[in-house]
């Protein structure tokens, strides 16, 4: 800068300069997800934020119609905290719109969730994030606690574990469990035992690890009905409430890393 320059444009240039490494900060503390649907036919992905546990939340809609091979990216917060993404299938939000608007996965509020309270209708397989915890640590997994809708899978970019459920259970689901179904009767659902209400009793159920069975001590994994049918196909997964002891049901991933996240539905066999 010469000499002659004036004293004012000198400030307002500091200032600038300051402003843009702010912002250049700022972009530096975000992720970028990437949300790809693989599958042969249109899905509805969702997305919630527990805003009980954080007020963080990802720079995108709540809800949104992916087309079969399209992906959409976005940016989360570095500090995104109890968030959750799912698909839904086979929706009409022309009419009923809120969660009877899917087949499955259906959230208040119709095509875009309610941030409040659009959690999403069992069957749904789940992909959840705590990222940059007191620990130091990102925490994601693949949820099977609420059923199985489609196959997912969540994928990095720094090298940490694969999350997934690569496996189509609506199938082979035990009869139990299956459903619901399309209008050709295939079923594109497999519930969870709890939501089954295979005990009778969904506040005191081995199932739901609910009332006198609300610990790991008193939930183990084989208590609770078809387990085998979700961890052996889908080991990966987190299959029910206390199924970190199974030592392949939540990852990690160090936060230091700033990973990138892309959350696949169909994804490849692997």
């Amino acid at each position: 800068m010469s000499l002659t320059t004036p004293p004012e444009f000198t400030m307002i240039s500091i200032g600038s300069v300051v402003l843009l490494l702010l912002g250049a900060a700022a972009k530096s503390s975000a992720r970028t997800f990437t949300v790809y649907n693989g599958c042969p036919f249109t899905i509805w992905p969702a997305m919630f934020t527990d805003l009980n546990a954080g007020t963080a939340v990802p720079n995108h809609a709540t809800g949104w119609q992916a087309n079969a091979y399209t992906s959409v990216s976005f940016t989360v917060p570095d500090n995104w905290t109890a968030g959750r993404i799912w698909a839904r299938r086979n929706c009409n939000f022309a009419t009923n719109p809120g969660p009877n608007s899917c087949l499955d996965g259906g959230c208040n509020g119709g095509l875009q969730c309610d941030p409040h309270t659009g959690t999403g209708v069992p069957p749904a397989s789940l992909a959840e994030w705590s990222l940059s915890t007191a620990d130091g640590n990102d925490y994601y997994d693949v949820s099977l606690v609420d059923g199985y809708n489609l196959p997912i899978a969540i994928t990095n970019n720094v090298g940490c574990p694969l999350a997934n459920c690569p496996v189509d259970l609506g199938p082979n689901c035990p009869t139990p469990l299956k459903g619901p179904f399309d209008s050709t009767g295939f079923p594109v659902g497999c519930k969870s035992a709890c939501d089954a209400n295979l005990s009778g009793n969904p506040s005191n159920s081995p199932n739901c690890c609910s009332g006198s069975h609300n610990t790991p001590a008193t939930c183990p994994s084989s208590g609770v009905q078809y387990y085998s049918y979700f961890k052996q196909n889908c080991p990966r997964s987190y299959v029910y409430a206390y199924d970190e002891s199974s030592g392949t049901a939540l990852w990690t991933c160090p936060a230091s890393k700033k990973a990138d996240y892309t959350l696949t539905f169909c994804p490849p066999p692997s």
